[in-house]
Order: structure tokens, then C-alpha cells, then sequence
């Protein structure tokens, strides 16, 4: 049986009052595939944006290969990405390198390879996301879902741990949805490398995640196999899964003033 690469314990995190994430708690084993989804702005890319360092809880613990990583110095944590890949909601690439300097970034800054052997190491990373000939290319001259794949080639590029994705299927067509799905797939397979997908794409997370797990309120209202995700008689799930526009789940953001207020007070 595979022992937890991520132990999350008791997360919480707040933005300006509101709770974005609460008591939030999960077993990651090494090898998997979880799909995090749940509404926009529910807090999944903060949560992911914790396990890598970029944000520190409020409370709470995130244990990766027995490091607390919320304790971890700059130093300690920019060694520690090193084993954990993280391919940015937009890409995030850098706009004054080409694309083979963005893959080769991560190589550049924490190994000290030859550049014969960087040169090797991305054109074959960028072989796997479809993209080799994009090498010499500059970012603005790639479409949004291309600029994903070059993302997802640099946050491979180091062989890493843990993947973490967040929303990888976006602006994909569905030929690149499939390419991508079999890669990650492929990687866990081959590499045994354990990944984390945030995403709203449900088709995409049905064919590779092992565990499914749903947020509502920054807590997690339903955790299980896509079956039993699909099965939930969970109100705010059965909405989300089904993409009903009537529910638990608000449309609107919340705002503490109604309308009249706001018309009062402008």
C-alpha cells in the first residue's frame, strides 16, 4: 500500500475576513491522481499556492516527505520546488525569454548541467507536450492552450515529485485535452509521480483521477472515486456536477450592501 507523499492537516486560510479556506484536511499517496474541483473562487488555487510555498496558512500543517513545508525557510522552500512541479493557471510564462529559455529555466537555476544536456532535456520536454518546434518562438506568438503546454513542458522539466496543476484543460481543444490527459497519466505510470489537478474540465478529471474532492465553503464536501462523486446526493455537488444554474451554489458573489445601498452610497 502507498504511504502519503502530502499529509494537509487543519488548513486555514483568510482573505480580508472571509474564510477562503477552513479545517481543510487530505491524504495524498504517492502515485495518485487527485482532482480538486469545485466553483470559481472557492479557493483551489490558494490551496495550491499553500502546498508550494507561494502562501503561508493561517494554521494548520502541510507535511511533504516528513518536511513541514508552512515552517520552511525562503532558502528551504526554493530547494524544496525543486521537487515539485506547478504549472500556473495562465501559464505564467516569462515574456522576454523564448520558449526553449523558459523551459530551460528550472534546469538552469538549480542544476548545474552542461548546456548540451539542457538542450537535450527540453526539446524532448517540449516533444512531449507537442511543442518542439515552438522552441525559438516567442510567448505572444502562441495561442492560450499552446502557452499551457509550454508551461506544463517547464514544470516537468526537473523530473519532479509532485505535480501540481491548476487548470491544465483550459483553452485546450479536445485532441489536446486527450494528449495532455494520456501524459499525465502516462507520467504517474511510468514515474510513478503523484499528481494534483485543479480543474472545471469533469471529463478530463473522470479519466485520470484515482479521488475526486469537491470544495463548498473551503471545506470539502465530498471526497470519494469519480463514481461516488457522481452518485452524491449532495446538494451543492449534484448542482456542480450537473451544471445547474438553480441551487445551493450562488451565481452572484456576496456583497454585504443590497442595491439600494449601493445606489444610496455611490
Amino acid at each position: 500500500m502507498s504511504r502519503p507523499i502530502l499529509e494537509i492537516a487543519d488548513i486555514c486560510f483568510q482573505r480580508q475576513g472571509k474564510h477562503i479556506l477552513r479545517n481543510f484536511s487530505l491524504s495524498v499517496k504517492k502515485g495518485s491522481i487527485v482532482g480538486v474541483m469545485g466553483p470559481s473562487g472557492i479557493g483551489k488555487t490558494t490551496l495550491l499556492n499553500i502546498l508550494n510555498g507561494l502562501q503561508k496558512p493561517d494554521s494548520g500543517s502541510v507535511t511533504y516527505k516528513n518536511l513541514e513545508v508552512t515552517t520552511l525557510t525562503k532558502k528551504q522552500i526554493y530547494k524544496l520546488r525543486a521537487n515539485i512541479g506547478h504549472m500556473f493557471q495562465h501559464g505564467a510564462l516569462f515574456t522576454h525569454l523564448n520558449i526553449f529559455d523558459n523551459v530551460a529555466f528550472p534546469l538552469r537555476e538549480n542544476t548545474s548541467l552542461p548546456d548540451h544536456m539542457i538542450r537535450d532535456i527540453v526539446l524532448l520536454k517540449l516533444e512531449a507536450v507537442g511543442l518542439r518546434g515552438t522552441a525559438q518562438m516567442m510567448p505572444n506568438q502562441l495561442s492560450g492552450g499552446m502557452a499551457r503546454r509550454v508551461a506544463l513542458a517547464r514544470s516537468i522539466a526537473l523530473d519532479p515529485e509532485l505535480m501540481l496543476y491548476d487548470e491544465p484543460f483550459t483553452g485546450q481543444d479536445p485532441i489536446s485535452t486527450a494528449i495532455l490527459t494520456k501524459l499525465i497519466l502516462k507520467m504517474r505510470n511510468v514515474l510513478n509521480l503523484t499528481s494534483i489537478v485543479v480543474s472545471h474540465d469533469l471529463n478530463a478529471v473522470k479519466d485520470i483521477a484515482d479521488e475526486v474532492i469537491i470544495l463548498g465553503r473551503g471545506e470539502i464536501i465530498a471526497k470519494g472515486s469519480v463514481a461516488e462523486i457522481y452518485s452524491s446526493k449532495n446538494a451543492e455537488v449534484s448542482q456542480f456536477i450537473k451544471g445547474l444554474p438553480d441551487g445551493p451554489i450562488p451565481f452572484n458573489y456576496p456583497n454585504k450592501h443590497s442595491l439600494a445601498q449601493e445606489i444610496l452610497y455611490a
